[in-house]
């Protein structure tokens, strides 16, 4: 593992501890899986927008590969 140091506002610090306790979790397992679940769905706008240029672009894709 490696770790990535972040800065928070106060009234953010506070929620996420929080947060954490109220879940009985440890405040950077809560933010670990916030990045995680962040990077999940930019990676899934990116797999859309990509299936949407292949669709907008089949026909100029398909005679590129003849």
């Amino acid at each position: 593992m490696n770790t990535v140091t972040i800065t928070l506002a106060d009234r953010q610090l506070r929620e996420l501890a929080e947060r954490a306790d109220a879940e009985g979790r440890e405040p950077e397992g809560f933010a670990a899986e916030a990045v995680a679940a962040v990077l999940r769905q930019r990676a899934a706008e990116v797999r859309q927008a990509g299936a949407a240029y292949a669709e907008a672009h089949a026909e100029l894709l398909r005679r590129l590969g003849e």
